[in-house]
């Protein structure tokens, strides 16, 4: 009798336990999310490039904004080698016109290929976290800055640990490619209720979505 009443107590000794921590990161999300950014000259910006179209897109909105969005860490798959191409290029025209312009480069682990299948998508998604979160621990930016593509959704999910564990807030800033018109990426329904803003570039999303930043089409 002693062993069942010891049992049932360490039962709900862990049950109270699991019961804080979930009191916990509920208490931490709430504060990650309501954080009050403070005005500041520069900021660290983070950016999440893609193959293809992603990388043109994210390059492109770059393109308009200013030296105060400085140093840049760009972050990229570790088979991309046409975003790396995309962003030397890039920097270096971007170096002729401003006189101090800072950079970095780092890659990860492709978290999605294409027609990858969901469960498969799960394990290497984890797999990148492996990678992704010590990078972003090291670079704490400022500001994350992502378009759709598989890879910044570890990224994204890297800078929201950093706020729960109370180490920085990091804004989220997701801009859905001007391709979708109708319906979010996969990435987008993900990152729709994770970000702290959340950018479409057609009014249809902005009725479906209705959390969603409407500016018109931006790049």
């Amino acid at each position: 009798m002693s062993f069942f009443f010891f049992m049932a107590g360490s039962l709900i000794l862990a049950a109270l336990g699991g019961g804080s921590v979930a009191v916990f990161i509920a208490l931490r999300l709430w504060v990650v999310f309501h954080h009050q950014v403070v005005p500041r000259e520069s900021l660290s910006l983070l950016v999440v490039a893609g193959s293809g179209g992603h990388t043109t897109e994210i390059l492109r909105l770059l393109g308009n904004l200013s030296n105060a969005y400085s140093p840049r860490h760009y972050i990229f798959a570790d088979t991309d080698e046409m975003s790396a191409h995309k962003i030397r290029s890039f920097e270096l025209d971007r170096a002729e016109r401003y006189s101090s312009t800072m950079y970095t480069t780092d890659r990860i682990p492709r978290s999605r290929e294409v027609r990858q299948s969901w469960l498969s998508t799960v394990l290497t998604t984890l797999y990148s976290m492996l990678y992704s979160f010590p990078l972003t621990f090291r670079l704490k930016p400022d500001l994350v800055l992502c378009n759709g593509p598989g890879t910044c959704v570890p990224i994204c999910l890297s800078a929201l640990l950093l706020g729960i564990l109370g180490i920085k807030k990091v804004i989220i800033v997701y801009v859905e490619s001007v391709c979708r018109v109708e319906t979010l990426s996969l990435s987008g329904k993900i990152l729709y209720y994770l970000s702290d803003y959340f950018v479409v570039q057609w009014p249809t999303l902005k009725e479906k979505y209705p959390k969603s930043v409407y500016l018109g089409r931006i790049v």
